[in-house]
């Protein structure tokens, strides 16, 4: 499994677009083919930050969600106006709190 975590940084005057425009992608993410969790969310719209969760059964389905064209062109449009802060994590051991 991979799990990426992290946030997004974008200009405090953007940051309701960019939550917008997550929300229109988020249910196609959501039903790709091994998506496990996806979820952004704002932390703090004065300092323009979104939280942003997700896991992937596998390298190969992160790999596929990202050369999406939905996700292409979110993150051609959001390129140069966000900053990412996002690590990815190999889980191998995951199991309940």
């Amino acid at each position: 499994m991979i799990a990426l975590m992290g946030r997004a940084h974008v200009d405090p005057a953007d940051i309701h677009e960019f939550v917008a425009d997550v929300q229109a992608i988020a249910p196609g993410t959501r039903a790709a083919e091994g998506c496990l969790f996806y979820a952004v969310a704002l932390e703090d719209a004065a300092a323009g930050r979104a939280l942003i969760a997700e896991r992937w059964r596998d390298e190969a389905s992160l790999q596929e969600h990202l050369a999406s064209p939905r996700i292409s062109t979110f993150l051609r449009k959001w390129a140069a106006r966000a900053a990412l802060d996002v690590l990815r994590f190999d889980a191998s051991n995951g199991r309940p709190l």
